[in-house]
């Protein structure tokens, strides 16, 4: 098959498609720690977001939700239907409120600037027997080159009518903007002293100000902020309590005013009950406009076409049993929705320390110093990168450790889709072929994370999941029609008819997936990213090497021997696994899981080498992942723990594993780097479905049951289950020891079908009983534990469901 690949560049052009079809993803929900926040893959542009309280109170305008937080206590909000080129539809529970907000967004195609959209925001009563007051304020913000302007006429009392804004930048040139309340609204109208604020009341408050550069996203604190400011001032002549105070919505109110030079306006709206409005954002080279219609008939149309394709690509398979399959559906599109709708767009320098080290990881491996560098954090040049997060509420920014897995997820529904972010990474990879763990990228993101955790080091690692990536799209790539057939022994000469049977005109085009239908462009992008990854492989194997020879190590490979850097006396932040038990800090102690990734990566580095051309670069690592897994077994397998361990040194400078039970000790197993018929699987799979062990009705657990330090201090991978390692751990048995002929296959089998049902019954259940998929889960009870939502990597559910391995 791969012969197809080099065979390309000879065959002649017979896509008539473009190139590029990354402008439906201009557009997006790409502010995913907001609730609901739009704005394009431009650096420095529009930014829009929603916020809104209650007006029960006055207190309420200190609860003003804007930015997904989990003090908030919202029962629940996720995306129930999301897709990234055409939008979805996303429902919030707002409990102490007393409100189900659903925000629909639909992106409306044409024009030269990345088309135009349409949002709607609903709400309604979650209990019909309580009030529901709510005062919804959608802002819009501009940050760079530019103008926005509010067209309307300013009056001090409030406007009537739609609102309309209208603006121009560089990249998407003259637009308007509008917002519109749906029929049937009811405004608060009625409350104390009513009669004193007649002339305001029933009108849509507005704000324009202007907030310095790089500060839009600071909106609610503006906003609340004149708000509170307003309301002092108004509610001055009801100091007198014996006089009774205003209805709270008829204080609590923007100032409606409009300051020179604005660049963030917001219009806010106060409901007694259900409550809609519409936000058509028109792009003038589209030169269409746009009205409620459009999303009367494209959410039912987007949601019937999601639906449809929803069921084709993760099918419920029919040997899966199941009391309920209409809400394991549900829930497996939810959180594959939200994962989609957690996708941000993220731009601005990162802090970056190049002279910090512990002591252990000193005098070598140190960063080489520029003559007159600064010492200490400093801020990097600006990076963009588009970017699934893991959490909304907690992690709302891009993790190297997080996304290999939400990449597996994002290409089984939209292969190009994850191939724009994949290579958004891939551009993230500097001169010397390092990446931080952890992008924290502009003032937005940052005020996010604790200070302790902005800095990053360009010595430390992280577990390299993009090669997972990678993988699962030449895989992908294999299973296409026609380059199977050279599998099969097919001989193409250079005259030869190229078989793109996946071309048909017979065929509907599908979305996301041009990279897979045209040979060409998969070719063209493998090798835009080949060099950058194996720089950013070499990086790896000259800065985490470990040390063979010093310490008397026998194995058959000198080289082959890798350390995590960046490790602390209690921490080893930089393998993922934070807080899971190593022995003691030292420059020789060697870890198994990272030669483990070390080996996987390898194997990638072999399969992209070949699809591109690069022959003697693929034997080249096809006899290093040989020579790493030869050295998992000769470094890291103890003969009398009967498992695979890290690697210490004692005071006497003797070399001794160091065996702590629980994920670390199945590594080999979880990348299938073992052979079906390896002497060592039958421990592991022992190891594995030991209820005293690992094995547990909900999952796998991250440490031993029976391990002193199980369930101890911080708690965070010391029993806990988590889903990717889960899933990490039924891809092997599914495509290797379960599939492959071997002395454990039918035990291997078992064990799958059972760790899948437990798996995928409780997060479900876990789902249903609390409305949000968790970071981890209890490893005694199964119930869910620490940031929610997470549907980054728990989103995986969905391709275990569908039995959807990389």
């Amino acid at each position: 098959m791969r012969l197809l690949w080099l065979l390309l560049p000879l065959a002649p052009s017979v896509f008539s498609k473009s190139t590029n079809d990354s402008e439906s993803l201009i557009w997006g929900a790409y502010r995913p720690g907001l609730y609901f926040g739009l704005r394009p893959r431009i650096p420095q542009s529009v930014m829009t977001g929603l916020a809104w309280f209650g007006t029960q109170d006055y207190q309420s305008i200190t609860r003003m939700r804007h930015a997904c937080d989990q003090g908030d206590g919202l029962d629940s909000y996720t995306w129930t239907e999301y897709d990234a080129r055409e939008g979805g539809e996303q429902v919030i529970k707002d409990g102490v409120n007393n409100v189900k907000i659903t925000t629909q967004f639909l992106k409306v195609p044409g024009g030269e600037h990345g088309g135009s959209w349409a949002a709607r925001i609903k709400g309604e009563p979650i209990n019909l027997g309580l009030p529901s007051r709510i005062s919804p304020i959608f802002y819009i913000g501009l940050e760079g080159l530019g103008g926005l302007d509010m067209e309307n006429v300013e009056d001090e009392n409030g406007l009537k009518g739609p609102i309309t804004f209208t603006g121009s930048t560089p990249e998407l040139d003259d637009f308007t903007i509008r917002i519109v309340d749906g029929p049937g609204n009811t405004l608060i109208r009625e409350g104390p002293h009513a009669s004193a604020f007649e002339h305001k009341l029933g009108k849509t408050h507005f704000l324009g100000a202007r907030v310095p550069p790089g500060s839009v996203w600071q909106a609610k604190e503006f906003i609340q902020g004149a708000i509170v400011r307003s309301a002092q001032e108004a509610i001055g002549p009801y100091k007198d309590a014996s006089k009774g105070f205003p209805d709270p919505a008829f204080i609590l109110q923007l100032p409606d005013e409009v300051y020179t030079g604005s660049n963030l306006f917001a219009v806010q709206k106060h409901f007694d009950g259900p409550f809609q409005f519409d936000v058509f954002f028109e792009s003038a080279s589209a030169k269409q406009k746009l009205d409620s219609a459009v999303l009367d008939e494209g959410i039912p149309s987007l949601s019937a076409v999601y639906n449809d394709r929803f069921d084709s690509v993760f099918p419920l398979p029919p040997t899966y049993q199941t009391s309920d399959p209409d809400s394991l559906r549900s829930f497996s599109k939810a959180i594959t929705s939200n994962l989609i709708g957690g996708i941000g767009y993220f731009y601005g320098p990162s802090i970056v320390d190049r002279s910090f080290a512990y002591e252990w990881d000193q005098d070598e491996d140190s960063v080489i110093e520029e003559p007159g560098e600064k010492k200490g954090p400093t801020l990097a040049p600006p990076k963009a990168l588009l970017t699934a997060t893991p959490s909304r509420s907690f992690f709302p920014r891009g993790f190297y450790w997080d996304e290999g897995f939400h990449l597996l997820h994002v290409g089984e529904w939209d292969n190009d889709l994850s191939l724009e972010i994949l290579k958004d990474w891939i551009n993230l990879i500097d001169e010397d072929g390092w990446v931080a763990r952890e992008q924290i990228l502009g003032e937005e993101a940052r005020s996010r994370v604790p200070p302790e955790f902005q800095t990053q080091v360009p010595t430390y690692a992280n577990p390299p999941t993009l090669t997972m990536a990678v993988t699962a799209f030449i895989n992908r790539l294999r299973a296409q029609k026609g380059p199977s057939d050279l599998d099969l022994g097919m001989d193409l000469g250079v005259d030869s008819q190229v078989p793109l049977t996946s071309l048909s005109d017979s065929e509907p085009y599908a979305p996301g997936r041009r990279y897979l239908d045209e040979p060409e462009l998969a070719l063209e992008y493998l090798r835009s990213i080949y060099k950058p990854l194996k720089r950013h492989y070499e990086w790896f194997r000259r800065t985490q090497r470990g040390q063979i020879k010093q310490y008397g190590r026998k194995a058959r490979s000198r080289t082959e021997a890798y350390r995590w850097r960046g490790r602390s006396q209690q921490h080893v932040l930089t393998s993922g696994m934070d807080d899971y038990p190593r022995g003691p800090p030292h420059a020789g102690e060697l870890h198994l899981d990272l030669i483990s990734w070390m080996a996987f990566f390898a194997q990638t580095m072999r399969d992209i080498s070949e699809f591109v051309g690069e022959l003697e670069d693929a034997a080249a690592f096809e006899e290093i992942a040989k020579a790493t897994i030869e050295n998992i077994d000769d470094l890291h397998w103890s003969e009398e723990n009967q498992m695979y361990c890290d690697v210490g040194v004692n005071d006497e400078d003797e070399s001794y594993h160091v065996c702590h039970k629980g994920y670390l000790s199945l590594f080999p197993f979880l990348l299938s780097l073992l052979p079906p018929d390896s002497p060592h699987l039958g421990a592991i799979l022992d190891l594995l479905r030991d209820p005293d062990h690992l094995w547990s009705p909900y999952g796998l657990r991250s440490l031993s049951a029976s391990h002193p330090e199980f369930g101890q201090g911080e708690n965070y991978w010391k029993g806990p289950i988590w889903i990717q390692m889960n899933y990490l751990a039924l891809s092997a048995l599914y495509k290797t020891y379960a599939a492959q002929e071997g002395p454990y296959r039918e035990r291997a089998q078992e064990i799958y079908a059972e760790l899948r049902r437990n798996v995928v019954e409780n997060v479900h259940k876990e789902y249903v009983r609390t409305g949000y998929v968790w970071e981890q889960y209890d490893a005694i009870t199964g119930e869910g534990r620490r940031s929610h939502p997470f549907t980054g990597w728990t989103s995986l559910v969905t391709l275990i469901i569908s039995e959807k391995y990389y």
